[in-house]
């Protein structure tokens, strides 16, 4: 009963969020739509924030597992793609939160995906876990700015050519350390 309770919390809210800014939906409003109780929704969420956290979380969770991905390229594409198809929900929330709320998200769930992406390139490759920390930075810095310049060009950017470009750079960028990781540190 919780999990389909949760599930439709965050179907309701997800609904609302295509059609109204995300500072607009609230607690009572969200319960009513989705009729349940107060204390119904307080059981499983402490707040709308945490419902927008949940949600994000699935919907990133989901793009992840459905693409067919051979490599972090794919997995940013089906992402940029998906934001695309949900412009109303994205933009919804973008222009509801702070810049700052918005930056700290986007880097935080950049830095953990990518982190872990040269965790396991540094255990399968060897070499340096700090050499590879730094990487991941830099990689998290150039991503995260890539996609807060893709929402400040309205999505228009052409995503294929742009994620490719990034690749290249970081391909480069990688096997570079790769080379160097034994050496240093």
């Amino acid at each position: 009963m919780a999990i389909n309770t949760e599930s439709r919390i965050i179907d309701t809210f997800n609904d609302m969020l295509e059609r109204m800014p995300f500072d607009k939906i609230t607690v009572t409003a969200l319960i009513k739509e989705c009729q349940i109780s107060r204390n119904t929704f307080y059981y499983h969420y402490k707040d709308i924030y945490e419902v927008l956290d949940e949600s994000l979380s699935i919907w990133l969770k989901v793009r992840i597992e459905s693409t067919s991905a051979q490599s972090w390229q794919d997995v940013a594409k089906a992402i940029l793609y998906s934001c695309l198809e949900h412009k109303n929900r994205i933009y919804n929330v973008y222009n509801s939160l702070s810049r700052d709320q918005i930056c700290f998200y986007v880097f935080e769930r950049i830095a953990s995906t990518v982190s872990m992406y040269m965790e396991e390139y540094v255990r399968l490759a060897g070499g340096s876990i700090y050499r590879a920390q730094l990487a991941s930075e830099m990689i998290t810095y150039t991503l995260g700015g890539f996609f807060m310049k893709f929402m400040w060009n309205d999505m228009q950017d052409d995503i294929e050519e742009e994620v490719d470009k990034l690749g290249v750079i970081f391909d480069e960028m990688i096997a570079n350390f790769c080379g160097v990781f034994s050496t240093v540190r």
